[in-house]
């Protein structure tokens, strides 16, 4: 049994708060908040708690039809009576609150799963988890009505990632200097063929610092992560190493090249508009070791000329490897900012997220190690596989 605290937060919205649980109403949701769309609100969970969800209701006679299977007879009532206090949740159906979270987990794992070659994490096999979404949502119907899923933060499904067509969502923002050059991977949009042979994690961590080019003078390089927000998965490793970069002058000619290793399941041929991006901006050198945007280290004391809005690089599939390069103005800065991005996908600047990414990661691997209790079946046979990792 949990104390829910029923309470108003606005006019036309009313909050079932749990202890620990986010609710909705909170403002940008963390990587490890639980979300789904249900008849008169919303529901919420801590990825690593308890099975009672928080609710925030903006229609309480609507939710009156499973208010009282998910937290019992005497919250509906005071639900019903809108009136704030504190209340002993007793689910009337506790199965269908274990069904609901379950089903939230997944839609979480579809698009926050930290899939890494890198880091060791084995990616979930799509169709398992959109199978078993499809059971949980028949069995948690009536909570959900018809539109009952809406992973926060702009998610876009696997399938999505993995090559069906959508309309082109745009590009960067306005007066960033564009390098755009057409695609090479290959695969087929109507196909799901693997991009080439999977590596030890150790060729993927070489495969992203790249390799030095035979002349020229290197200015600066540098390795990190990128915000999850800012891609769907499926696209990029989700390591904190994926990312790396090197800047160099030969000939009176500066050139950044950019490297991202690729998701452990990112197949076919990645739609337009789902391909990454990097953009390259020069930094003062006390924001060169911000954590979001990598460390670069430095063996030139040349002022640089990069535009402020930076220089956008259209990152190609090569491989399992995502790379591009491009001429900037000037000697570079020894300074480097690299953030990599999908145009019109999450907020518009990077966020802080590495210690949440980290947590997210441990999480992770104890559900493949099986320490966090019964998984999806797709996790389950993450766990089975003799992918080599």
């Amino acid at each position: 049994m949990t104390v829910v605290e029923l309470r108003r937060v606005e006019p036309g919205l009313l909050v079932i708060g749990v202890d620990g649980a986010p609710l909705v109403t909170d403002g940008s949701l963390g990587l490890d908040v639980l979300v789904l769309e249900v008849v008169g609100g919303h529901l919420s969970w801590v990825l690593d708690g308890g099975d009672l969800p928080a609710a925030v209701l903006d229609d309480v006679e609507a939710a009156q039809d499973w208010v009282w299977a998910v937290y019992g007879e005497a919250v509906a009532l005071a639900v019903s009576g809108i009136h704030p206090q504190s209340l002993t949740a007793v689910p009337a159906r506790p199965e269908l609150v274990v069904a609901l979270r379950r089903l939230a987990y997944a839609h979480w794992a579809s698009r926050w799963w930290p899939a890494s070659t890198i880091d060791g994490i084995a990616s979930l096999d799509a169709r398992l988890l959109s199978d078993e979404i499809e059971s949980l949502s028949e069995t948690c119907e009536m909570v959900l009505g018809e539109d009952g899923d809406v992973p926060h933060d702009g998610a876009v499904s696997r399938e999505v990632a993995h090559g069906d067509d959508a309309a082109d969502t745009g590009a960067g923002d306005d007066g960033i200097t564009s390098s755009r050059q057409p695609y090479e991977g290959g695969g087929s949009r109507e196909g799901v063929a693997h991009l080439g042979s999977r590596g030890r994690a150790d060729d993927y961590a070489l495969a992203a610092g790249g390799s030095d080019p035979v002349d020229g003078l290197t200015v600066a390089r540098g390795s990190g992560g990128w915000d999850w927000r800012r891609c769907p998965p499926g696209i990029l490793d989700a390591s904190e190493h994926a990312v790396s970069w090197l800047a160099t002058r030969a000939a009176g000619v500066s050139t950044v090249q950019v490297n991202v290793v690729a998701a452990p399941d990112c197949r076919g041929a990645v739609p337009e508009h789902l391909r990454p991006f990097a953009r390259v901006r020069s930094v003062a050198r006390s924001h060169s070791s911000n954590p979001e945007r990598g460390h670069s280290s430095a063996r030139d004391d040349h002022a640089g000329s990069l535009p402020s809005a930076g220089v956008e690089i259209a990152l190609l599939l090569r491989g399992d490897v995502w790379t591009g390069t491009a001429e900037i103005p000037g000697t570079p800065d020894t300074s480097l900012e690299v953030t990599v991005f999908v145009p019109a996908v999450g907020p518009a600047n990077p966020v802080d997220d590495v210690a949440a990414r980290e947590q997210v990661r441990g999480f992770a691997r104890r559900r493949l190690g099986g320490v966090a209790g019964a998984g999806l079946d797709a996790e389950v046979a993450a766990a089975e596989s003799d992918e080599d990792f």
